[in-house]
């Protein structure tokens, strides 16, 4: 391996190293365990998650969902989840008949109820699809949780909880969405199925 690659390995590994270090400073823990409790007790209300994101927090949303209705590390019961970003008829008819920037609100709409919990992706928190999903949900009586970057954007005042990673850096700010998610799906099976 040439030495200038093998640099820039180390450089990425260390980054991501020293942001999920941040994940342990006490104000992130705290943040993490309000996120955590706030979609167990959804759970044992037996109310639902409801996640969307764009791209790379796209996936993460398919990732979180997965992790709820099939399993993490139990065989236990299915949780109900519900991503925005999966259908796409939905979201090209959205994008077609109504505008790109409705297309997770427009579904809100139809699957959200009171008491269900509302969580959007977004690392610069500023998608307008995300903002409009946001507002909607507020409208809907419905819990907003926010993952976004360590500036939270516009998300960061529109989300009763936002998380906002220790890094302004979209990869880094991503391998903590998924290192918090992994978190809350190991403890919802901890606590909801205790």
């Amino acid at each position: 391996m040439e030495n200038n690659s093998k640099e820039i390995i180390k450089t990425l590994i260390n980054d991501s190293i020293e942001a999920k270090k941040k994940m342990l400073e006490d104000a992130q823990l705290d943040y993490i365990y309000k996120v955590v409790n706030k979609i167990v007790e959804a759970y044992k209300d037996n109310k639902k998650t409801i996640i969307c994101g764009n791209g790379g927090s796209a996936s993460d949303a398919l990732h979180f969902s997965a992790e709820m209705v099939v399993r993490f590390e139990k065989n236990r019961a299915a949780l109900a989840s519900v991503t925005l970003n999966e259908n796409v008829s939905s979201l090209t008819a959205i994008g077609n008949d109504f505008g790109y920037d409705y297309s997770f609100s427009r579904q809100l709409e139809a699957f959200a109820q009171e008491g269900d919990i509302f969580i959007a992706i977004s690392t610069s928190g500023n998608s307008k699809n995300v903002i409009n999903a946001l507002e909607c949900a507020k409208k809907l009586g419905v819990f907003t949780i926010g993952m976004t970057n360590s500036d939270g954007g516009k998300m960061k005042d529109m989300c009763d909880l936002c998380y906002c990673a220790p890094s302004k850096v979209t990869a880094r700010t991503q391998e903590c969405h998924i290192l918090l998610i992994h978190i809350i799906a190991k403890l919802v099976e901890e606590k909801v199925f205790n």
